[in-house]
């Protein structure tokens, strides 16, 4: 620091700073500046004295106009749900058939449909409903239980296995490690991959398709083009649930996983369940 002086070019006193050579000017603030800094303040102390502002020990000032943001809000909530109700209200009185008719209420319901999905389902199915080992994909047209408006509602009604719903899907594939030998089980595997062409050893393809006529055609066909009465799925298209290959077959064969589906009427109700199954159905997938 340096004593205060006069600068020698502009003859104004400096502060008493100095900085590398470099002094500070004693000028006053613009007069603009002084005013608007000052009406600022006022503006603060009169903001805060109207509105919710000054926090204390439980709680905050209410301010003098008595303002609530919680209370907008909530204003704002009810207005949202007094404008869907006319939606919501048609989709209560109509199937899920008749809802996809409706182009308006097929958009509302599509919309409210992805939140739902988004919420409760994703943890299983995925964000974009492509499923995983276990999980079901449903954006393509593979369905065990059929994939028309109606069954898909069926199904997220009462879900699949599901102890407690005594309308909840049911299949059960026995299995077949109590039942048939170890050497029936390659070669039936190798057979049903044969289907969709993938098989390691063609000369358990004849047996194989032995073992499948006696064993499997009561629910998977003389086809193997599976039946939605049992949940049984096609097994000639490539798409499978618990893995692809003559070992994941095997693997089911010998001792199948069955999944497991809640049934969401009783947590979301009728009308949300609605939304879901137009939803789904939208996918892509859908029949």
């Amino acid at each position: 620091m340096s004593d205060e002086h006069i600068d020698e070019v502009s003859g104004v006193s400096t502060t008493g700073h100095e900085w590398d050579g470099i002094r500070e000017l004693n000028n006053p603030l613009p007069r603009w500046w002084v005013i608007t800094f000052y009406v600022t303040i006022a503006w603060a102390l009169v903001y805060t004295t109207a509105y919710p502002a000054w926090p204390m020990l439980t709680s905050a000032t209410k301010g003098m106009l008595g303002y609530s943001s919680r209370k907008d809000v909530k204003n704002d909530l009810a207005a949202a749900e007094a404008a869907k109700g006319k939606y919501v209200a048609a989709i209560q009185a109509k199937s899920v058939s008749e809802i996809l008719t409706d182009d308006a209420l097929r958009e509302f319901a599509v919309a409210a449909g992805a939140a739902a999905f988004k919420v409760n389902c994703t943890q299983c199915h995925g964000s974009g409903a492509q499923g995983s080992k276990g999980f079901p994909n449903l954006n393509d047209d593979d369905w065990l239980w059929g994939g028309s408006p109606d069954q898909i509602k069926q199904t997220i009604t009462h879900g699949l296995r599901f102890a407690s719903d005594p309308d909840t899907r049911l299949s059960e594939m026995p299995a077949f490690g109590d039942i048939i030998t170890a050497d029936q089980i390659a070669q039936v595997s190798a057979y049903v991959a044969s289907l969709s062409g993938k098989v390691r050893d063609a000369s358990l393809i004849q047996p194989g398709a032995k073992v499948f006529a006696e064993n499997c055609v009561a629910c998977h066909g003389d086809n193997a083009k599976g039946n939605r009465e049992f949940g049984a799925p096609d097994l000639t298209d490539a798409i499978w649930l618990y893995g692809s290959g003559e070992t994941a077959i095997a693997a089911q064969v010998r001792a199948p996983k069955q999944g497991v589906m809640p049934a969401w009427v009783g947590r979301l109700g009728e009308i949300k369940v609605k939304e879901l199954a137009v939803y789904v159905h939208s996918l892509g997938g859908g029949e």
